[in-house]
C-alpha cells in the first residue's frame, strides 16, 4: 500500500515522493525538507508532492479541480507587528476550513498591539517562494512558525514554495521544523 492510499480525499492529483522529487519544490522548501529528512528521516519520506495547473494553485480551486478534500488543504499566512520598533513576523498554519485569529491568539502570541497580514511582495522577496506557494517548510530563520493544533494531526496539503505544485506531509512533520509552535485556538 503506497503512502497515497493510506489517506482519504487526496483526490485526482498526481503524487509522489518529494524527496525524489525535489526539483518540484522551490529552493528553500526543497532545503528545508532536506533538513527535516537529515534530523527525521523516517517522517520526511512520507513527504509527497504533486505538479499542477498554476491556474488551479488556490485552495478552493485546487480543491475542487483535482476533487481532494478540502480538510487537507492548509494555508500559511504571514502575519506581521511591531513591538518596541521590532518587526516580528509569523507564519501561521490553519486548515482551510478554518480562520486565523488574527486579531487575538496571532497578537497576543506575537505580543504586538496590532496584528496585519503581510504585503504580498515583501513576503515574497523574504520567502523566494512565489506568492500562492507560501508554505511553511523552508521559511526564514527570523520568523516564528505557528501551527494550529488541527493541522498537528493528519496530512496536510500544503504550498511547495511554487504555484506549479503541492506539497502534501504528515502533520507531524511540520511540528518538527525549526521554531514550530504548535498553538490551540491558532484558528477558529
Amino acid at each position: 500500500m503506497s503512502i497515497v492510499d493510506e489517506i482519504n480525499g487526496m483526490g485526482t492529483a498526481h503524487w509522489v515522493s518529494a524527496l525524489d522529487n525535489l526539483h518540484l519544490l522551490a529552493t528553500p522548501v526543497a532545503d528545508g525538507l532536506r533538513e527535516v529528512a537529515a534530523q527525521e528521516p523516517e517522517l520526511a519520506a512520507r513527504a509527497l508532492v504533486c505538479g499542477i495547473d498554476p491556474a488551479y494553485a488556490d485552495t478552493e480551486a485546487m480543491t475542487e479541480h483535482y476533487e481532494m478534500d478540502i480538510y487537507l488543504s492548509c494555508n500559511c499566512i504571514l502575519v506581521a507587528g511591531k513591538r518596541e520598533g521590532e518587526e516580528r513576523v509569523a507564519a501561521s498554519v490553519i486548515r482551510a476550513t478554518t480562520n486565523a485569529d488574527v486579531n487575538h491568539v496571532i497578537k497576543k502570541t506575537l505580543n504586538v498591539r496590532k496584528c496585519s497580514f503581510w504585503p504580498q511582495e515583501r513576503a515574497v522577496a523574504a520567502s523566494g517562494m512565489e506568492y500562492g506557494g507560501i508554505t511553511p517548510v523552508g521559511i526564514p530563520e527570523n520568523w516564528r512558525l505557528l501551527i494550529d493544533t488541527r493541522v498537528a494531526e493528519g496530512f496536510c496539503v500544503i504550498g511547495s514554495g511554487l504555484r506549479t505544485s503541492k506539497l502534501a506531509v504528515p502533520g507531524e512533520l511540520l511540528t518538527k521544523l525549526p521554531r514550530a509552535e504548535v498553538i490551540e485556538g491558532l484558528a477558529n
